[in-house]
């Protein structure tokens, strides 16, 4: 598709998430000719910048992740840009918002066509979506929207946040994006599964032992306290990345290649999801909080988190399905901040066989999300000049001419909206069970905090508390990346 007539706002125009990426990621978007001559984007914010300062900010911001930029398609480009100073809990504002929505709609012949983007703080989501509502600044054309993470803070807020989008739109026109679902390696999680008959034909329970998710990070919270404190690893990582990640992962093949069939493939496996109850819980998952050193805070001497904070800044986990290709095979996952490198890995555990060489290890399928981007599996074979067995890599990468082709996650979800596929986006039956998971856990944590128990503290840039190697079915098992 070329030319995709559209008037796009972007609610938080000035923030530090559309400097950063939606920016960028458009102009790319625009130089590939997806969007061109019939198109505005609507920047809204609180701060009274013009039209000028706006176009400004874009040019900056893409000269900022470009080494070249073509400077008179820069210039066409910002030029489609216009900012609408904007209090979002004031009617007046979406009146004035509705007014230049279709006076633009006019002068570039937008076909009465919408997108809006939420790009700023998630406690008003609900607001934005009400007032879309309320005022009618949907088009006569199509009307997409796009929702940011975190979409509620459990089940009940996430069910009112759904119920406030749905009065202006429909489930398919709804865009709840993760950008770990435009990222290279996770995009490639189905194609690898599904189209070599060495993997395919091993992808199940019988074969595989477990897999091991981790989503590492070297840095701590930084100025991000204030959310961060109200959010904790769990909701921050857990209820989006990781469960994208582990539903690829343990889906049915879908009977077609299209966002019907992937989504309706992933809501017959999360429909399967087992909820640990409180045994379980204690069992095989464990929250830590990062200590501090000679040269960082610890997570509660953090600013703006308090200083009895629970809030875990790790969590590590058991996930288990009853239906799909691996039906009761366990899933672990871990993530958290100051961890020792910052790393996404999955390590697919195969069940070893015996074997008359008797020294022989499980072979094992690596993905290496970020920041390597490769995929290795792990065989054994004889020593050159010794009796026994080692273990050798055989490694599935990108060249370095590839890897500058690989395009920005937001880039590639941004393009997806615009096209109005699916396929790498949340549906609402999907997110409803990642909370039912998750507020059991926290349901669970809650009860230890009223007996004072508290998360496992953990040294910075290790691979989080020791207590995390314990949450294995079995004593024999451990974390593979160490």
């Amino acid at each position: 598709m070329k030319n995709i007539p559209v008037i796009m706002i972007i609610f938080g125009g000035s923030g530090d998430l559309a400097h950063r990426k939606l920016y960028p990621a458009l102009f790319n978007l625009y130089e590939q000719g997806l969007i061109h001559d019939n198109f505005a984007i609507i920047g809204t914010a609180r701060r009274p910048w013009s039209h000028e300062y706006l176009r400004e900010q874009v040019k900056d911001a893409v000269h900022e992740m470009n080494t070249e930029v073509n400077e008179n398609n820069l210039a066409n480009f910002v030029n489609h840009f216009y900012y609408q100073a904007h209090d979002v809990t004031n009617i007046e504002h979406y009146v004035t918002l509705k007014n230049l929505a279709e006076e633009l709609d006019g002068y570039y012949s937008a076909q009465g066509n919408r997108i809006f983007y939420m790009a700023m703080a998630p406690r008003f989501f609900g607001t934005i979506a009400e007032h879309i509502n309320d005022q009618n600044l949907t088009g006569n054309g199509f009307n997409r929207i796009v929702v940011e993470k975190p979409f509620g803070h459990d089940l009940t807020s996430a069910k009112e946040l759904n119920r406030q989008i749905t009065a202006s739109f429909a489930e398919d026109d709804i865009f709840r994006i993760d950008h770990y679902l435009g990222k290279e390696m996770i995009q490639n999680i189905l194609p690898m599964r599904l189209t070599n008959p060495l993997i395919n034909n091993i992808w199940n329970s019988e074969t595989i032992k477990n897999i091991q998710i981790t989503l590492a990070e070297r840095l701590g919270v930084e100025a991000r306290g204030g959310y961060y404190d109200t959010s904790g690893a769990l909701r921050d990582m857990v209820q989006n990345h990781i469960f994208q990640i582990i539903t690829l992962l343990a889906m049915p093949e879908p009977k077609a290649l299209t966002a019907k069939c992937i989504h309706e493939a992933k809501g017959e496996l999360l429909n399967s999801l087992i909820i640990p109850n409180e045994n379980e819980i204690a069992a095989h998952f464990v929250r830590g909080q990062y200590l501090g050193s000679d040269m960082t805070f610890g997570y509660c001497q953090e600013p703006n988190v308090a200083a009895d904070s629970n809030t875990e800044t790790f969590v590590a986990g058991e996930v288990k399905f009853t239906a799909g290709p691996l039906v009761g095979t366990p899933i672990y996952f871990r993530t958290g901040k100051e961890m020792r490198e910052k790393k996404t890995q999955i390590d697919i555990v195969l069940k070893q066989k015996s074997n008359i060489y008797g020294q022989a290890h499980s072979n094992i399928i690596t993905i290496v999300v970020d920041p390597e981007m490769q995929v290795y599996i792990t065989i054994n074979g004889k020593k050159i000049n010794a009796s026994g067995i080692r273990r050798q890599n055989l490694i599935y990468q990108f060249s370095s001419s590839e890897q500058k082709e690989i395009p920005d996650g937001y880039e590639r979800l941004l393009h997806d909206v615009f096209v109005n596929d699916s396929t790498n986006f949340t549906h609402w039956s999907e997110l409803k069970n990642y909370w039912k998971f998750i507020d059991a856990i926290e349901s669970a944590w809650a009860k230890e905090n009223e007996t004072g128990q508290k998360p496992e503290q953990y040294l910075p840039y290790r691979m989080g508390p020791k207590a995390a190697e314990q949450i294995f079915d079995l004593p024999t098992e451990h974390w593979i990346y160490e």
